[in-house]
């Protein structure tokens, strides 16, 4: 199946506040763990990116986990990024550890060029130009930085994003449902994003599909 891009923003108000109030509690968790369980011996200190973060969730639990870091999300919707401040404005590790910046890539640029570490979660499918993720992390992130990205995975069929719909958001908001069909028809599969590591020179980052719907890349900048 082709790959049918969608729309790199999610900035109307009523779709950011879905997603901000969304129960990402087990995918979030297991962000963190797998993110852990990849780089046992890093320290967990300094400056990190955190590229695509919508509303902030899991650039919160990195803090909650990292108490000694501090996370810089970017995000091009001001919506994701209004409702993040929102939900997590009383809570302590927000308000101490995160900060959300509105960047869009590559016109704009993050706050730092020297960050400890990159995460991402589930931006690499808006990208019309999926080079745009790759390229920020090789000029964003410091050598021997973790680098962290976990996104949807292109089925083989739109009947097979039906069925991983019905499966994995059946019981959802519908606003939830549609995007994550559409998300799925926009992603990219793992050769596609082995080729894209070598384009940018992160060639000896792994990559592999960890779920029946997820891909992750990981390694040491």
């Amino acid at each position: 199946m082709q790959r049918i891009p969608e729309p790199e923003l999610m900035d109307e108000a009523g779709q950011a506040m879905a997603y901000a109030h969304a129960d990402f509690e087990a995918p979030h968790a297991r962000f963190i763990e797998l993110f852990r369980a990849s780089f046992p011996e890093w320290p967990g200190e300094g400056q990190v990116l955190d590229l695509g973060c919508g509303p902030g969730d899991i650039a919160v639990r990195f803090a909650r986990a990292y108490p000694e870091v501090t996370v810089d999300g970017i995000d091009g919707a001001e919506a994701m990024l209004a409702a993040g401040r929102c939900v997590f404005a009383h809570d302590p590790h927000f308000n101490a550890s995160v900060r959300l910046h509105k960047v869009r890539l590559p016109q704009e640029q993050p706050p730092r060029r020297d960050y400890d570490a990159a995460i991402s979660n589930s931006l690499l499918h808006h990208l019309h130009d999926p080079m745009v993720l790759w390229n920020a992390i090789a000029a964003f992130t410091r050598p021997g930085a973790p680098v962290f990205v976990i996104d949807l995975m292109r089925p083989g069929s739109r009947e097979e994003a039906a069925a991983l719909q019905r499966h994995h958001v059946g019981g959802e908001p519908e606003v939830l449902q549609r995007d994550f069909f559409n998300s799925l028809l926009a992603a990219f599969t793992v050769s596609e994003v082995a080729d894209q590591l070598r384009e940018a020179g992160l060639g000896h980052l792994s990559v592999e599909a960890i779920s029946d719907r997820h891909v992750m890349v990981k390694g040491w900048r």
